[in-house]
């Protein structure tokens, strides 16, 4: 699973761009996982103030209880909030689980097994890749598309081309248009109330015309329950598609944690409407609700592939289940 920039695309040599883990390289990442863990520290609260390591020496029918309350509460979903807890009584009953330690460790695991679905890395090798950015207002879209952009320009050296296509709300341009001269890629916008779909169209012409790695387009942040603008963003989908026939290649949606369970539907119906490939999960610093990132990916089987968990650009990051899982619980 992708734990680092490097590791989370995979580039034209059809091999994933992982260097080395060398001494320095090791460093950033425990770094990331202090972060992680310092800014997922509500769900962790809200988890562990009700399964104390206490609650663990007697492996009871009041464990169980309080297990599986805690795990609601934190929105991992009451269908794999069941199957979590089943497994662990069961592995209980065997004698395979003594409590304590053992079982907090085990926990961990299934946490992260239940969050390791599909693919997690992002294919880059098409000529150029499209990445089309979908999700409602407000969940940090707009910022997304600029900080990914500024990690493949920087870090992977990937040529971008950044397109505006969200056209009804004009701080969304200057904002796109601002990342992208941060990032050092080149950037289209239409006129003010433009279509979208012209504007993903000479998009991706742009990055065919002067071979460009990357086309990110960034949609207007719609409203799932509004079907026009949900069938608006099908008709994206088909004008980019009238250039490059199995583009877009990769569809990620941002889902806001802090809205719980209204984000795994957001997450639905905006699959129903187009194939959303990736989950980028944001604001998880701000929520007890951190959970749902697994209740997503048992849910709808779509991996989280980014998570941010703050402000800064480097609180954007590739998702990492082993990691999420301990920072959950540790």
């Amino acid at each position: 699973m992708a734990r680092d920039w490097q590791d989370l695309f995979i580039t034209r040599d059809g091999s994933s761009a992982a260097v080395q883990d060398e001494p320095q390289q090791q460093e950033k990442r425990r770094g990331f996982f202090k972060r992680l863990r310092e800014n997922m520290r509500k769900t962790r609260e809200a988890l562990t103030s009700e399964i104390s390591s206490t609650l663990f020496e007697n492996l009871d029918e009041e464990t169980w209880e309080k297990l599986e309350e805690a795990l609601i509460a934190a929105d991992v979903g009451a269908r794999t909030t069941a199957e979590i807890v089943e497994q662990l009584e069961q592995e209980a009953d065997r004698g395979e689980l003594t409590g304590g330690e053992q079982l907090t460790a085990r926990l961990t695991e299934l946490l992260a097994n239940v969050a390791r679905v599909g693919d997690s890395r992002i294919d880059l090798t098409a000529g150029p890749t499209v990445l089309l950015m979908v999700g409602v207002n407000g969940t940090g879209k707009t910022t997304s598309v600029g900080k990914i952009a500024w990690h493949l320009r920087k870090e992977l050296d990937q040529k971008v081309v950044l397109g505006a296509a969200d056209t009804f709300r004009a701080a969304a341009v200057e904002q796109l248009e601002e990342w992208s001269r941060r990032a050092g890629v080149d950037f289209v916008k239409g006129p003010p109330d433009s279509d979208p779909g012209s504007v993903a169209y000479e998009a991706v012409a742009q990055g065919v015309r002067d071979r460009a790695d990357v086309v990110m387009v960034d949609t207007a942040g719609r409203l799932h329950t509004q079907d026009n603008l949900m069938a608006e963003l099908a008709k994206v989908r088909r004008v980019i598609a009238k250039q490059i026939p199995d583009a877009p290649h990769e569809i990620l949606i941002t889902v806001d944690a802090t809205t719980g369970q209204n984000g795994l539907r957001q997450a639905k119906l905006f699959a129903e409407a187009v194939d959303v490939t990736g989950i980028v999960l944001t604001k998880l610093d701000g929520t007890a609700k951190g959970g749902i990132a697994l209740a997503i990916a048992r849910e709808l089987g779509i991996p989280v592939k980014l998570i941010g968990i703050g402000e800064q650009l480097e609180d954007l990051r590739p998702f990492d289940p082993d990691d999420f899982a301990k920072a959950l619980l540790s």
